[in-house]
């Protein structure tokens, strides 16, 4: 009886083991692929403390599947290496003037582990002002009064696709303050033919973005000549930021049309982005080519949202 028991006990652990071992199977077939992006911990009201979100709370969905979270880590300690470049609108009226003082207060009380650039929008291109650096007080002090000029060809998009092709490879985040009004001057006129509601370069750079893992955060300021006054131009160029901002896990912000009163409340809002990030690594399934896969993020922690990218680039399995 007892030899019985005991084989009845070794066949129960067996067949444990075996149906654990092809679970995990399933949850990473052999052709995914290991993929990484920079997750932001949100809580649903202000001032409310952050919780606790541990590895298995995270639900990573691609499509109808339910994808192998490989790592959970916050992004702290020797995972807290960031490149952050902002890149202000040479179009900006020259009000934002009163803003710079929070731009440098903000860019001086960063961490060490923090670099920092500084570049400015025109000609649709980037004309860097301070690469990125720790030194904080040489990039704060590359900050300038904008031209109050778009140059030829003035794209903030163009811009920033300029900025993202250029950035130097390494394994920090990768996240943009953008100061511009987002109206499209090298487009003029692209609503009236048919084109869509915002610039056609809004997709090209939140793809970019995407694809290269940036979050671009956004704060409107108004820009110079007639274009500002124009509501539609004024009112879509607002829009395009906003959309570029959500689809690459950015925070974007604007008061109306006008210019804010001040940036610092903006800037607060950044920070506590910044130091409520995780690094998530899950598997993917890839397809014959590389390219832009969508995934959604949920958690079953209470009162908390995960914000990212609407896409990540996966490799494909060659």
């Amino acid at each position: 009886m007892k030899n019985y028991r005991f084989s009845q006990r070794a066949l129960v652990i067996f067949t444990y083991v075996l149906t654990t071992l092809f679970s995990l199977q399933a949850q990473t077939p052999a052709s995914s692929v290991p993929v990484q992006m920079t997750v932001t911990l949100a809580v649903q009201g202000e001032g409310k403390r952050i919780p606790v979100v541990n590895h298995e709370d995270v639900i990573v969905k691609q499509g109808k599947d339910r994808l192998q979270v490989a790592s959970w880590t916050p992004a702290r300690g020797d995972r807290a290496g960031l490149d952050l470049f902002i890149l202000i609108d040479d179009a900006s009226d020259s009000s934002l003037g009163l803003q710079l003082n929070d731009l440098r207060s903000f860019i001086n009380n960063q961490s060490p582990t923090t670099s920092v650039g500084v570049g400015y929008m025109r000609n649709g291109i980037v004309q860097i002002a301070q690469n990125f650096t720790t030194d904080h007080a040489a990039a704060a002090k590359a900050l300038r009064l904008p031209l109050g000029s778009t140059g030829a060809y003035g794209s903030p998009y163009l811009s920033v696709m300029d900025l993202m092709k250029r950035w130097p490879e390494h394994t920090n985040r990768r996240e943009v303050i953008m100061v511009t009004d987002g109206i499209d001057r090298a487009r003029r006129g692209w609503g009236g033919r048919g084109l869509g509601l915002f610039s056609p370069d809004v997709d090209s750079a939140s793809s970019v973005a995407q694809r290269t893992g940036t979050i671009i955060h956004s704060i409107y300021s108004p820009g110079v000549g007639r274009l500002r006054h124009n509501f539609w131009e004024a009112n879509n160029g607002q829009i395009g930021i906003a959309k570029l901002s959500d689809e690459t896990g950015g925070e974007s912000f604007f008061l109306g049309l006008q210019a804010p009163v001040a940036f610092q409340p903006y800037l607060d809002r950044i920070q506590n982005v910044l130091e409520n990030q995780y690094l998530l690594t899950f598997h993917a399934t890839p397809g014959k080519s590389g390219g832009l896969q969508y995934v959604s993020l949920t958690t079953e922690v209470a009162g908390v949202e995960l914000a990212s990218a609407n896409s990540v680039w996966v490799r494909s399995e060659r």
